[in-house]
Parts: C-alpha cells; sequence; structure tokens
C-alpha cells in the first residue's frame, strides 16, 4: 500500500511513542527526518505527499527494531552533534551530552584566565573535549584514552573537523608528557550500585566509560592526584550530581589551592575546577 511521507512521520510517532513519552517521541520523530533522512521540515512542507519509497521505508523500519530494543538514536546515525559540530560516535564511545558543553565553557575561560598554551583531554571517547578545544583556541591540544576502539574513532573527527590534536593511549595522564597544562576529563563517574536503576540506553554505552569505583568517585580522586603531582595548572572534571562536596574535600586534601563546583541548569554538581 502506498505510504506518503505525511503518513510515514505520523506512523513512525505512533510506533516511538509506544516506548517513549508523547513528546520525547514527537521530537525524535523529526530528528530521524533531518538527521536520518536528510528530510528537512521545509522540504516536507513542499513534499509531504509524496509517495515513500520501499527502500526509506525498509530503512525507517530497520531503525525502530533497534531502537525499540533500547539503542540510542546516535549509535543507529553513527553520528551526532556538539557544539553544532558532527562527530562520530560508535559503540566504543559514549555519546556526547548537552552538559558536557560546561565542562568545555569551564575550560577555555580557565585557559584564558590562565594563559595557558596547552592543554590536555583525558578519556577523551568521541574527542568532543579536545577536538572542540584545539578548533577554539591556539592551545596544544593532546589528548589520551585507554580504548584504542575510542581512540581511532576521536582521530577520525580530529581529522575530518580540521582540529590538531595528538592521541596516545594510556590510563589518565600515564602516557602523556610533560609539562600537562590544562588538564580537562569527563571520566566515568557513576556509582556502580545505582547500574541497576539507569536508563536501558545506557546498557548500549561502554560500561567502562560510564562506572567508577568508590561510588563513583575514584577516577577523579586519581586523576586530581596525578595533576597535581605532574604541576598542572588546572584540572578540570565533569562530575556526578552530589558528588562536588566530597570530591572538593579530597582536592583540597591533595594539595590544590582552590576547588570550585559549578553546577548545570537543573542545579546539579556538574564541573569541578581546581587550581593550582
Amino acid at each position: 500500500m502506498a505510504q506518503t511521507y505525511h503518513q510515514l512521520r505520523l506512523d513512525l510517532a505512533a510506533a516511538l511513542a509506544v516506548f517513549l513519552d508523547p513528546d520525547e517521541a514527537h521530537a525524535e520523530c523529526i530528528r530521524w527526518f533531518e538527521e536520518g533522512l536528510d528530510l528537512s521540515r521545509t522540504w516536507m512542507a513542499a513534499h509531504g505527499s509524496d509517495q515513500v519509497p520501499a527502500e526509506v521505508r525498509r530503512r525507517v523500519s530497520a531503525w525502530v527494531r533497534r531502537r525499540r530494543k533500547g539503542e540510542p538514536w546516535a549509535y543507529i546515525l553513527g553520528w551526532t552533534f556538539f557544539r553544532d559540530r558532527r562527530f562520530k560516535v560508535s559503540s566504543d564511545t559514549l555519546i556526547p551530552r548537552p552538559e558536557t558543553e560546561l565542562l568545555v565553557e569551564a575550560a577555555l575561560d580557565v585557559g584564558r584566565r590562565l594563559k595557558v598554551d596547552r592543554c590536555v583531554d583525558v578519556g577523551t571517547g568521541s574527542g568532543i573535549i579536545a577536538v572542540s578545544l584545539a578548533l577554539e583556541t591556539g592551545w596544544q591540544v593532546t589528548a589520551s584514552d585507554l580504548s584504542p576502539g575510542a581512540l581511532a574513532v576521536a582521530a577520525e573527527n580530529a581529522q575530518i573537523l580540521g582540529a590538531q590534536v595528538s592521541f596516545l593511549e594510556g590510563s589518565l595522564l600515564e602516557p602523556l608528557p610533560d609539562p600537562v597544562g590544562l588538564v580537562v576529563a569527563n571520566l566515568p563517574y557513576v556509582d556502580p550500585a545505582d547500574q541497576p536503576t539507569l536508563q536501558r540506553e545506557l546498557t548500549f554505552e561502554p560500561a567502562s566509560a560510564l562506572f567508577a569505583p568508590d561510588r563513583g568517585l575514584a577516577l577523579s580522586e586519581t586523576l586530581l592526584r596525578q595533576a597535581r603531582e605532574r604541576q598542572a595548572s588546572a584540572c578540570l572534571l565533569e562530575i556526578g550530581a552530589g558528588q562536588g562536596g566530597e570530591l572538593c574535600r579530597r582536592g583540597m586534601g591533595i594539595g590544590w589551592s582552590k576547588v570550585m563546583i559549578h553546577q548545570d541548569l537543573a542545579g546539579h554538581d556538574r564541573i569541578l575546577v581546581a587550581l593550582a
């Protein structure tokens, strides 16, 4: 039976609403058309009554089957936007979150005030922080990650976007030469005890990039210690809600002269800034 693009959009929104909130389903449906099918709202206004080719119907049906199982749209699509730039993502990397833009903004602010000329992005994942900082500053940017798969994705993103970033495989600051300059990281910070309560989409993302021992604090504390020992000018971390107070105490105990917490728009602890 012939199906128009208008009807396809209605059917898709209904299919997504089976497992998503209706507002989420509507917004995601629009994203599928714009990002997945490359059909803008303007195009839909002019051609919504056109018949949908069988190949497009098959493609959308395959996407729905994967999405119904909980697979995030960004993995199905293979990319997502961060700071208005298109970044490739894969099952080796976390999907960029809007909150991480707060970390980039804080790094830009602190780095400019301290007049740094180099920066390291620890646990780079898809490379969104390193690439953004390289493109928006004149800094020498280096990035590290334990995952060869993540580093391959990050390097591809840097190449596509024209960012000059050096990538090194290894744990935290261990593979990075001195001086490290400004240290920035979005490390795993989720408490493993919270795993059963997390949304099912997170089961598709790499657990090694989500969970950390000691109630999610272990890697953040280790990096704060390493950065202080390596005489970094500052260390900025994305952290979990409610972790700010404890990490401030640990940071001051390690020897940072000042440790501050910035909250996100929801009022949750989100960015830690430690200054030498």
